[in-house]
């Protein structure tokens, strides 16, 4: 075994705080389970708190299937300025006047509404986009601003959670559902334009990331105190349907065989909620659905996930995705 590499293989996901960045609960998580092998299933900012999935040991193999899931948060968009990262850590760039309109619920339900839907969203100057292998903001930050081009993002849903006033002025405090690659620092930035004025992020925390939540997350105090008792079961996590595999089958996947699509009994969970004792057998039923082209399903052998395959439709085979030589534990031991 490489040094840095323990047997350990499981999800779970941490509630950040408002400081660290996101390289910063990894390296904890490195220090508190002895594994160099940890991942994040999405970057949150710096100033930004809530729910950070984090990936041990083999289970980082699943990122792709995390990663691209849709996430909420809960804004708070502050109106008068902008600034250079969109957000409250950067310098101000320009102060103007707060229509009185933007005060009314109403007219806020108005302009939030408008940004329901697909868009192209021009991210902030100061992101982590590379251009020539160069981020955007370590551009920035040396006085050379990237072109960044719009890209395709979408707002699936959008709440206004309430309006007030502090002593940097008026502010919204929004609830957002957005793709994966969605800026709500750009949000923010945009939806103050809409409303006559500027704005800026100064609060944000995320509430979900696909199917997990905050309820789901533990602190890293208490990462290290539960251990691989806080793991997560990955098969809802990454909300597929799933097959338990034994003899054969369970050998046949160990080296990445196809599997035919009639010899493999699908199953699905009626619950999507994680807190239960054990995340095993609870709440699950045999699927009726005939697999999707492409769809992606977890092989759970001995109580483990043990790969990701993919249905091919032409062949009527399950085919392998990912293979974990170390599989991926389920839930609470």
């Amino acid at each position: 075994m490489k040094r840095g590499q323990t047997d350990l293989s499981f999800l779970c996901a941490v509630d950040k705080p408002a400081g660290p960045t996101s390289h910063d609960v990894i390296n904890a998580v490195r220090r508190i389970t002895g594994e160099r092998r940890v991942g994040h299933a999405g970057t949150l900012d710096p100033a930004a708190s809530g729910v950070l999935v984090i990936l041990v040991g083999p289970a980082a193999r699943l990122n792709p299937y995390l990663e691209s899931q849709r996430k909420r948060y809960r804004a708070r968009i502050s109106f008068g300025c902008c600034t250079d990262t969109d957000d409250a850590q950067g310098e101000v760039l320009r102060v103007c006047d707060v229509p009185p309109q933007a005060s009314d619920a109403a007219f806020a339900h108005g302009i939030l509404e408008s940004f329901i839907g697909p868009q192209m969203q021009l991210p902030p100057v100061y992101s982590a986009l590379k251009r020539s292998g160069v981020k955007a903001c370590d551009a920035a930050r040396a006085g050379k601003v990237i072109d960044l081009e719009p890209r395709p993002i979408e707002v699936h849903q959008v709440y206004l959670d309430g309006i007030g006033e502090d002593e940097a002025g008026l502010y919204w405090d929004v609830i957002f559902d957005v793709s994966k690659g969605t800026y709500i620092r750009a949000l923010a930035r945009d939806i103050g334009r809409a409303a006559g004025t500027e704005a800026h992020l100064s609060a944000l925390e995320r509430l979900a990331s696909g199917n997990v939540t905050l309820d789901d997350c533990v602190s890293l105090e208490g990462l290290e105190s539960q251990g691989v008792r806080a793991a997560l079961d990955p098969v809802r996590a990454c909300g597929m349907r799933f097959a338990f595999l034994e003899g054969v089958q369970a050998s046949r996947i160990q080296n990445g065989n196809a599997l035919r699509a009639d010899e493999v009994a699908l199953h699905e969970w009626l619950n999507p909620q994680f807190n239960d004792a054990c995340a095993c057998f609870q709440g699950i039923e045999e699927s009726t659905r005939p697999p999707a082209p492409d769809e992606k399903v977890m092989m759970v052998v001995d109580g483990a996930v043990k790969a990701v395959y993919g249905f091919h439709e032409d062949s009527g085979e399950y085919r392998s995705c990912c293979i974990f030589s170390k599989g991926v534990i389920r839930g609470a031991l």
